[in-house]
């Protein structure tokens, strides 16, 4: 059980990481608000920063 806890910090902590080095302060409020708005179970938090993450992705795209 220690490794499962210990992979799965490794995997939030490296993910986090990954979306402040690529997309900055936004992409951390946007992961921020996505992870609050899914622990208080509220959709509207949740669902703006999806879209905030979304945008950030398809910035480059459009």
């Amino acid at each position: 059980m220690p490794v499962l806890a210990l992979l799965s910090a490794l995997f939030v902590v490296g993910s986090e990481q990954l979306v402040e080095w690529r997309f900055g302060t936004a992409g951390i409020v946007g992961l921020l608000l996505l992870t609050v708005g899914i622990k208080a179970r509220n959709p509207a938090v949740s669902s703006a920063g999806a879209v905030l993450l979304a945008v950030l992705l398809a910035g480059p795209a459009l």
